[in-house]
Parts: C-alpha cells; structure tokens; sequence
C-alpha cells in the first residue's frame, strides 16, 4: 500500500469509525465534603468516652491518694462507667428510632455534661460513684449513634473512612484525658483530679452546638415515611445525583416502601417506623443471615475488648511503674507517648480501610497484637523476677506497649466499629449495634474491674500472656468467620451474609454489582 499524502487521504463518512481518546480506568470519586463535615460532627460524641478512659488512667493515682481507697475500690470505679453505659446502649436504639439519629447525639452529650459536673465536684466515693453512673448512661448513649449515624450518611465509596471517625475521636478523647492528666498533675492534691474529670464537660457543650447543623440520617427519614427529606439529604451526601437515586432506592426497598412512590411524606406502619418486634427478630426467631450477622457483631465486639486495649489504655501509668518508671511525672510523660502513638496510628487506619479492605487490615492488626502482647508479657515477667533494674526488659516493655496499641488502632479499633455498623439490615441497624455496643462495654468492665487483681495473683506479665492467647482465638475467628465487606452497599448484606460459608471468609468478593468498569469507547464499526 502506498503512503497516503493530503491530498489522496481518505475523507470521513457518517459511517466510518471515530475513535474515542481511551479514557482508562475511572477516575476515583472525590470525598464528598458535606457528608465528611456531618461524619466529624457525630464522632464527636465519642470523644466523651475518649477523655474519660484517659483522663482517668492519670486521676486515678490521686483519687486513691485523696480517698485513700483499696486497688479493688480502683479497679470498680475505673470500670464500672462501661457497665452503667449498657443502660444508655440498650436504650440508645429505641431512642434513636423514636426522636432521630441527631436529638439522640444532643441528648448524649447532655447526660455526659451532666456527669462530668457531678464528678469533679464529687466530695467523697460513694458521689465520685454516681456521677460515673450519669456519665457512663451519657457515653453509652454516644457509643451507639455516632457509627450508626455516619453509616446511614456517607456513600458506600468512603463509608469505612467516614465511619471509622468514631474511634479516631476516641483516641483524640483520651490524648486530651491524658494531657490533662500532666496538665493538672502539679495541682493541689484534693484540686488537681477534680479540674481533670471536670474538664470533660467542655467536650459536650461544643458537641451540643455543633451539632445543629447536622441534617438528620436520610435512613431514618426514610422509615419515618419523609421521603422528600431524604432524598434532599441524600443528594447532598452522595459522591453523584445518580448514587443518591439508587441509595434512596434501596432504602426504600428495605424499609418496604414502593419504589414507584415518589411523594414528600408517606404513611409508614407503625413496626416499620419505631422499630417493633426488632427483639424478636434479633434474638428469637433471626433468620440464618441475621444470626450469622448477630455472632459476626458480638464476637468482633468481644474480642476488641478481650485482647486487653482497656487494661493497657487505663492502667498505663501502673505498667510503666511495674516496668521501673518510679515517678508521677515519668508515668504520665510515657503515658502521653501512648496517646500520641495510638492516634497516630489510627489516622493512618482510616486512610487504609477503604483501599485495604476491613479484613486485610483486621487480621494483620490482631498478628500484630499477639506478637506485641507476647514480647510485653515476656519482659514484665523478666522484671518481676529480677531483683535489679533490667534495662533491656524496661526498654522492651515500653517499646511493646507502643507495638501493642498501635497494631490495635490500626485495624482492631477501628473496624469493629466500621463493620458493625454496616452488617445489620435496616430495620434491625439500631438495636443490632446497640448489642454490639452492650457486649463491648460489658467485656472493657469485666477486664477493666478485674485487671489489677489479675496482676496480683498471676503477675502483670502473666495478664499479659493470657491477653496474648485470647487475642490469638480472635485471630482465628475473624479468619474463618468474617467475610470482606469492603464497597458493598448497606442494604446488600442480607445477600452476603445469607450464604455464608466459613470457607467463603478466605474469598476476595465479588464485584458489587453496582460497580461499573470503563472500557475503551467506540463510537461506529471497530476497525483497526
């Protein structure tokens, strides 16, 4: 064939092939700012529980001092704020679906206001006691919403990243608890712990006012029948127009409203829209798929709090005097370098869950947690039963500890609450976290009350094997047990968990069915 010039070159026709430029893969949606400002907004609440656990790692050092009460009198009060926070978690989900996602997020931060005033004003034990009960209703209240909430609002594209807000604002609660703690710690003895557990209450006021500029979860109008809220929410929320027409569409679908019903405001049974015979469903009479979603949450929830991350969060200043840091001051500096590590690192999470996957980063996480908990357990035994300083098991012990809660933050913090929060199916979402949230709370008491009379009577190191071996089974269970849910939409999980095998947890997913690909486009006959 001869070489073409301009002027013999072949002229287009309306029926020869134009080629399109190839576009490449597509591009990755940008975050949607709106629903990133609300997801910040709702995790707030879980700052309160946050600066409570860390604040009182440090007050309690001189509240023993103030009281003069005994290591078990310790151990309760550091604890007992989880158990009284079932009362708020099991109330959390009718509330929620009563008076709505938002007044449950104000009604929250007023409870915990109202104890944090009541605990740092306390003059003796038995009122120290209360006020950590009024608290304790106010963090279980905030444990259950703010994952929910910023589930229900963000676009399956960034869910994990937005949902996972909840734990970084509790690792950013306990830094400002710890900072606190050496900021007050140079304060009269009966003043300095009183302005540490006071403190708390700012948190609160500001989570109030910010708070009003929320819009409420378009899940929750959606089953309250004001469809036009919703989808007004929903396209503001969404990465595209076109996503917020299929998320509202599938929420209608689950909430069993017509998808041809395109009204403002409907009429939604009275079951539907508060939630009735949810227990049932939950606990009775579940279905295979939500009784494999039940034990999916409780265990997730369990071994969270099982592996020890509370023991190590509240008693860090009793670990590092254990490893032969001998003053006030050296415990609560190496307790900050704790703080700093572990919100350091859940930063790094939250980057990481929706490129990664939740199991990926889950199982590496707990790898990394037995490991570090083994080294720990090692070199506190070492200590223990050597009469003079071991630098190298000080060295170790420190080094471990920050192992310890920065494989923690990196996976098992963050996804237990990412994944529970998206595993339930709509009508069962609330009530469905709030158990999780109960069995979180109940195993961080349990460990928590009884930490320090473990450390009496098989030594600190040996707490730390057993946490060690607890947190080995864990890995075994999220392995064979838990399947990927990375990009899968909420209303999609009845699907995936309905033929769950054990065998399918070491499967990558299928492509959601809603994911698209972007081939070479051609517009006309393809020719080469």
């Amino acid at each position: 064939m001869t070489g073409l010039t301009p002027e013999n070159q072949a002229v287009p026709t309306a029926t020869a092939t134009k080629h399109v430029p190839e576009l490449g893969p597509p591009a990755k949606p940008k975050r949607n700012k709106y629903a990133f400002a609300c997801a910040i907004l709702a995790s707030m609440t879980s700052i309160l529980l946050g600066y409570d656990i860390g604040v009182m790692s440090g007050a309690l050092i001189y509240i023993k001092r103030d009281f003069r009460i005994t290591d078990l009198q310790v151990g309760i009060l550091a604890g007992i704020l989880n158990i009284f926070s079932l009362i708020g978690s099991c109330a959390a989900g009718k509330t929620s679906d009563w008076i709505g996602r938002r007044n449950t997020i104000v009604f929250a931060g007023a409870i915990f206001f109202a104890g944090a005033i009541l605990m740092g004003l306390a003059p003796n034990y038995a009122f120290l006691m209360f006020g950590r009960f009024v608290a304790g209703i106010g963090v279980g209240y905030a444990l259950m919403i703010a994952p929910v909430y910023t589930a229900e609002v963000a676009p399956a594209s960034s869910r994990g990243f937005l949902t996972s807000f909840p734990e970084v604002f509790i690792n950013a609660g306990i830094m400002l608890g710890y900072v606190s703690n050496l900021a007050f710690s140079n304060f009269p003895l009966k003043l300095g712990w009183r302005f540490m557990l006071g403190v708390g209450a700012v948190p609160s006021v500001l989570l109030a006012i910010g708070v009003l500029a929320m819009p409420e979860s378009p899940r929750w109008l959606v089953i309250q029948g004001r469809l036009g809220e919703a989808k007004r929410v929903l396209d503001k929320t969404s990465d595209s127009l076109s996503e917020a027409a299929l998320r509202l569409q599938e929420i209608k679908e689950a909430a069993g409203i017509p998808a041809d019903c395109h009204d403002d405001v409907v009429q939604v049974s009275r079951k539907t829209s508060h939630g009735s015979g949810v227990w049932k469903e939950l606990l009775i009479r579940p279905t295979p798929a939500v009784r494999r979603v039940m034990i999916a949450a409780m265990g997730i929830h369990f071994f969270q709090q099982a592996s020890g991350i509370d023991a190590v969060v509240l008693f860090s200043p009793r670990i590092f005097k254990t490893a032969g840091l001998k003053t006030d001051h050296q415990q609560l500096l190496a307790t900050v370098a704790v703080g700093i590590v572990k919100t350091s690192f859940i930063l790094v999470a939250t980057f990481l869950i929706d490129r990664v996957g939740r199991r990926p980063l889950l199982l590496t996480s707990v790898g990394g947690m037995v490991l570090s908990l083994a080294a720990l357990g090692t070199s506190l035994t070492v200590i223990d039963h050597t009469e003079k300083k071991v630098m190298w098991a000080l060295v170790l012990s420190i080094a471990t500890v920050m192992t310890y809660v920065a494989t923690f933050s990196i996976g098992a913090g963050p996804i237990t609450w990412v994944y529970t929060s998206e595993i339930f199916p709509l009508r069962l979402r609330s009530q469905g976290s709030s158990m999780g949230v109960v069995v979180n709370r109940v195993t961080s008491g349990v460990i928590s009350m009884t930490f320090l009379l473990m450390s009496k009577a098989m030594t600190t190191g040996g707490a730390f094997y057993l946490f060690g071996g607890i947190a080995t089974v864990a890995w075994v269970f999220f392995y064979t047990f838990l399947p990927e849910t990375q990009g899968r939409s909420l209303e999609d999980m009845d699907e995936l968990f309905s033929g769950f095998r054990w065998r399918d947890s070491k499967s990558k997913p299928k492509d959601n069915k809603n994911s698209s690909s972007n081939p070479q486009v051609e517009i006309g006959p393809n020719k080469q």
